[in-house]
């Protein structure tokens, strides 16, 4: 006998883990249902929606935020999470004319099943090749539907100038204009995004463009409107320099706890010697080391006439993990992962050892003496 559909939903949503079921709760939370039912009732008609929790979605959720209060225009900004999206049945808010999808264009069908059910206009933002589909939703598909795709610019940049010339397009009785940002501001915010669109784009070509990246990932839990009414203001609020100090500051302390670790360096037999030697180091309670330790390791190894291979041994619960790094294109750090039931990539690899076998692979010659590699 067949389980019933309703039995098989229960089912199904019991089986999901506790974080899925609070990431539901979050963005279709009461307060977001309540929130478009009043804009439904106020016949809103103007709803936006940004990608969560992207810092170009915020942004781009931040200057929608700034050109509907300049006109006084009703207006509706929801954070949109692929976790666990609004359906269309959510959005269908009386009154709306436009909606905007900031820094992604929906799920499948998505915007043309939303643009259909409310004869509204759907205007996407997004930078990803991966909008740039064989069949993706087009103005072919439906007129109201005007997506705005470039993979040389980040949404969040496209989402500025387009707010920007929309606004300046506006013609008041004193023909004074407004903009979106005074001086002060537009400085600061534009050097923000220039960051910002550095990592979308994969560029990372800017000075200290890893130092911004640490900064500003302490905020991306404050992206989420709904639950942070000071979103705008903060975001308007952050600045390069800020970020890079802290994130320059992170890297530093990390660097000082690395220095500590590589004090105490020995020689590791690779598979009891048949994949040869490198250095190798013991990081319990320092995993999150691993990767630039490992790398450090490796061009120890290398000076010190070994592998080209840095081993991070660490306690993982109750298992032994040792993960091994190197910066040497040509040295293959998996084929070891993999004889020993682990994985990865040539450049970066790990796996479980038994303590008794990982005894094995401990060298019985001294440590080389640690010489500084210039690195910081």
């Amino acid at each position: 006998m067949s389980l019933s559909a309703t039995f098989k939903r229960r089912l199904t949503a019991s089986s999901l883990p506790p974080r899925f079921h609070m990431l539901v709760r979050r963005f279709r939370s009461d307060a977001a249902l309540e929130a478009i039912r009043e804009a439904s009732e106020n016949e809103t008609p103007n709803l936006v929606l940004y990608n969560y929790p992207s810092f170009s979605g915020a942004y781009g959720a931040l200057f929608a935020h700034l050109y509907h209060s300049r006109l006084n225009l009703p207006c509706l900004i929801l954070p949109f999470s692929a976790v666990a999206p609004f359906r269309v049945d959510d959005l269908c808010i009386e009154g709306m004319k436009t909606c905007y999808f900031l820094d992604f264009l929906g799920p499948k069908d998505f915007a043309l099943d939303l643009s259909r059910r409310t004869s509204s206009k759907i205007i996407g933002f997004d930078h990803r090749k991966s909008a740039l589909c064989p069949n993706p939703p087009s103005e072919n598909s439906d007129m109201n539907l005007k997506f705005h795709v470039n993979i040389e610019k980040s949404s969040s940049a496209a989402a500025y100038e387009y707010f920007c010339s929309k606004l300046s397009e506006t013609r008041f009785d004193n023909d004074d204009s407004i903009n979106l940002l005074n001086h002060e501001d537009r400085e600061r915010v534009e050097m923000v995004l220039k960051y910002i669109q550095d990592g979308d784009l994969r560029q990372w070509s800017l000075p200290d463009i890893k130092a911004f990246n640490i900064g500003l990932k302490e905020w991306r839990s404050k992206l989420n409107c709904i639950t942070n009414s000071s979103m705008f203001q903060q975001l308007m609020e952050i600045s390069c320099a800020d970020l890079i100090t802290r994130g320059n500051a992170y890297l530093s302390g990390r660097q000082t706890a690395a220095n500590k670790l590589l004090r105490k360096v020995f020689r590791v037999r690779l598979g009891r010697g048949f994949y040869g030697e490198c250095l190798g180091v013991r990081a319990d309670g320092n995993s999150d080391f691993s990767d630039e330790i490992g790398k450090e390791l490796s061009q120890m190894s290398a000076t010190a006439g070994l592998r080209p291979i840095g081993a991070v041994i660490h306690m993982q619960r109750n298992n032994l993990k040792m993960c091994l790094r190197t910066l040497d294109s040509s040295t293959d750090t998996s084929e070891v992962a993999k004889a020993y039931g682990g994985g990865g990539s040539p450049s970066s690899s790990s796996f479980i050892i038994r303590m008794d076998e990982y005894n094995q692979w401990l060298s019985t010659q001294s440590s080389p003496i640690r010489q500084s590699s210039g690195r910081h």
